[in-house]
């Protein structure tokens, strides 16, 4: 399993930007994915998330701001970052929450995987 990210960078307050990550998910299924960031000295907290059946959930800080999707046919998930603000810095991590069952007694099998972070800089 491997996540890769994408689509972090550096910009001036207002303004937009979109990360991607695509997920490499072998035999498992995805049930959720979601976009966490983390700011040093602080935990990790969750920006957005998407469930498998479509439905999202947001940080209150981005709500109206930031927009999670999906293309489940590409196992990628998208974050539309709009209106950006200084306190909006910091490494960007996809998540993916992965299941699969024994092919014996059907029994799953839950698993996060994360990828690496994307930095993402609002300046002012």
């Amino acid at each position: 399993v491997q996540l890769q990210a994408s689509g972090g960078g550096l910009v001036q307050t207002g303004g937009s930007l979109r990360l991607s990550c695509l997920a490499s998910i072998g035999n498992w299924r995805i049930t959720g994915m979601g976009w966490y960031r983390q700011v040093p000295g602080k935990e990790r907290e969750l920006v957005a998330g998407i469930l498998s059946g479509g439905s999202t959930n947001y940080a209150d800080s981005v709500k109206g701001r930031f927009a999670i999707s999906r293309d489940v046919a590409k196992n990628t998930v998208y974050l539309q970052m709009n209106n950006l603000k200084l306190e909006d810095t910091a490494v960007y991590y996809c998540a993916a929450d992965l299941i699969r069952y024994n092919d014996h007694d059907g029994s799953p099998t839950v698993f996060r995987s994360w990828g690496q972070g994307t930095q993402v800089t609002v300046s002012s």
